[in-house]
Protein backbone atom coordinates (compact mmCIF):
# COMPACT_ATOMS: atom_id res chain seq x y z
CA UNK A 1 0.00 0.00 0.00
CA UNK A 2 2.75 2.41 0.82
CA UNK A 3 3.59 2.36 -3.20
CA UNK A 4 0.48 3.38 -4.15
CA UNK A 5 0.67 6.51 -1.30
CA UNK A 6 3.71 7.38 -2.84
CA UNK A 7 2.24 7.56 -6.22
CA UNK A 8 -0.70 9.23 -5.06
CA UNK A 9 1.68 11.84 -3.08
CA UNK A 10 3.44 12.57 -5.97
CA UNK A 11 0.25 12.94 -8.64
CA UNK A 12 -0.80 15.75 -5.72
CA UNK A 13 2.49 17.49 -5.26
CA UNK A 14 3.03 17.66 -9.10
CA UNK A 15 -0.69 18.84 -9.91
CA UNK A 16 -0.25 21.60 -6.99
CA UNK A 17 2.46 23.28 -8.80
CA UNK A 18 1.59 26.21 -10.53
CA UNK A 19 0.97 26.57 -14.62
CA UNK A 20 4.26 28.53 -15.01
CA UNK A 21 6.34 26.32 -13.06
CA UNK A 22 5.87 22.97 -14.66
CA UNK A 23 8.97 22.10 -17.41
CA UNK A 24 7.62 19.75 -19.64
CA UNK A 25 9.04 19.52 -22.94
CA UNK A 26 7.65 21.60 -25.64
CA UNK A 27 6.16 18.20 -27.73
CA UNK A 28 2.32 18.32 -28.55
CA UNK A 29 0.23 15.55 -26.35
CA UNK A 30 3.42 15.03 -24.20
CA UNK A 31 1.18 16.41 -21.10
CA UNK A 32 -1.56 13.42 -21.56
CA UNK A 33 1.35 11.12 -21.97
CA UNK A 34 2.39 12.03 -18.37
CA UNK A 35 -1.08 11.34 -16.86
CA UNK A 36 -1.00 8.45 -19.19
CA UNK A 37 1.71 6.90 -17.55
CA UNK A 38 1.25 8.54 -14.08
CA UNK A 39 -2.61 7.06 -13.93
CA UNK A 40 -1.01 3.96 -15.04
CA UNK A 41 1.50 3.32 -12.29
CA UNK A 42 -1.10 4.38 -10.27
CA UNK A 43 -3.17 1.31 -11.36
CA UNK A 44 -0.42 -0.79 -11.16
CA UNK A 45 0.47 -0.07 -7.80
CA UNK A 46 -3.16 -0.35 -6.66
CA UNK A 47 -3.80 -3.72 -7.67
CA UNK A 48 -0.48 -4.66 -5.92
CA UNK A 49 -1.80 -3.47 -2.64
CA UNK A 50 -4.64 -5.42 -3.26
CA UNK A 51 -2.72 -8.23 -2.94
CA UNK A 52 -3.34 -12.10 -3.82
CA UNK A 53 -6.96 -10.77 -4.51
CA UNK A 54 -6.29 -9.94 -8.04
CA UNK A 55 -5.05 -13.35 -8.58
CA UNK A 56 -8.49 -14.83 -7.55
CA UNK A 57 -11.57 -15.57 -9.72
CA UNK A 58 -12.63 -12.02 -8.72
CA UNK A 59 -9.33 -10.40 -10.49
CA UNK A 60 -11.81 -8.99 -13.14
CA UNK A 61 -13.77 -6.96 -10.40
CA UNK A 62 -10.91 -5.69 -8.63
CA UNK A 63 -9.26 -4.62 -11.72
CA UNK A 64 -12.09 -2.83 -12.33
CA UNK A 65 -12.64 -1.32 -9.04
CA UNK A 66 -8.78 -0.32 -8.99
CA UNK A 67 -10.16 1.02 -12.53
CA UNK A 68 -12.71 3.44 -11.16
CA UNK A 69 -10.84 4.50 -8.45
CA UNK A 70 -7.76 5.84 -10.25
CA UNK A 71 -10.72 7.67 -12.24
CA UNK A 72 -11.70 8.88 -8.92
CA UNK A 73 -8.70 10.51 -7.82
CA UNK A 74 -8.30 11.75 -11.26
CA UNK A 75 -11.43 14.17 -10.74
CA UNK A 76 -10.20 14.63 -7.42
CA UNK A 77 -7.37 15.55 -8.71
CA UNK A 78 -9.04 18.00 -11.82
CA UNK A 79 -11.24 19.72 -8.78
CA UNK A 80 -7.66 20.36 -6.93
CA UNK A 81 -6.12 21.79 -9.71
CA UNK A 82 -9.19 24.12 -10.30
CA UNK A 83 -7.62 25.73 -7.09
CA UNK A 84 -4.25 26.25 -8.05
CA UNK A 85 -3.17 29.79 -10.04
CA UNK A 86 -2.16 28.84 -14.31
CA UNK A 87 -3.75 25.55 -13.90
CA UNK A 88 -7.42 24.31 -14.51
CA UNK A 89 -8.90 21.34 -15.17
CA UNK A 90 -9.62 19.36 -18.14
CA UNK A 91 -11.70 16.26 -19.00
CA UNK A 92 -9.31 15.25 -21.46
CA UNK A 93 -6.45 15.04 -18.87
CA UNK A 94 -9.23 12.63 -16.83
CA UNK A 95 -9.65 10.75 -20.15
CA UNK A 96 -5.59 10.07 -20.30
CA UNK A 97 -5.83 9.36 -16.74
CA UNK A 98 -8.93 6.25 -17.49
CA UNK A 99 -6.97 5.80 -20.28
CA UNK A 100 -3.55 4.90 -18.41
CA UNK A 101 -5.55 3.16 -15.74
CA UNK A 102 -7.62 0.89 -18.26
CA UNK A 103 -4.37 -0.23 -19.93
CA UNK A 104 -2.76 -1.06 -17.20
CA UNK A 105 -5.90 -2.88 -15.95
CA UNK A 106 -6.28 -4.87 -19.82
CA UNK A 107 -2.51 -6.04 -19.48
CA UNK A 108 -2.99 -7.51 -15.90
CA UNK A 109 -5.69 -9.73 -16.76
CA UNK A 110 -3.95 -10.74 -19.97
CA UNK A 111 -1.04 -11.65 -18.20
CA UNK A 112 -3.25 -13.43 -15.43
CA UNK A 113 -4.76 -15.52 -18.16
CA UNK A 114 -1.47 -16.60 -19.51
CA UNK A 115 -0.34 -17.64 -16.28
CA UNK A 116 -3.61 -19.44 -15.74
CA UNK A 117 -2.91 -21.50 -18.92
CA UNK A 118 0.47 -21.72 -17.85
CA UNK A 119 -1.01 -23.80 -14.28
CA UNK A 120 -2.82 -26.02 -16.77
CA UNK A 121 -0.08 -27.31 -18.97
CA UNK A 122 -1.42 -25.27 -22.02
CA UNK A 123 0.00 -22.30 -24.20
CA UNK A 124 -0.27 -19.82 -26.17
CA UNK A 125 -3.09 -20.48 -28.91
CA UNK A 126 -3.16 -24.39 -28.74
CA UNK A 127 -5.95 -23.98 -25.39
CA UNK A 128 -8.04 -26.82 -25.86
CA UNK A 129 -6.11 -28.62 -28.87
CA UNK A 130 -4.74 -32.32 -27.92
CA UNK A 131 -0.77 -32.18 -28.75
Amino acid sequence: MVPMILVMGTIFCLSHQQGDSLYLPALPGIDKLAHLLAYGVLAATTLFAFGERWKSEKAGLTVLITVFFCLFYGITDEFHQSFVPGRAPSVVDIVADFGGAGLVGFFWLRLKGRDEGRKDGVRGNCRGRIR
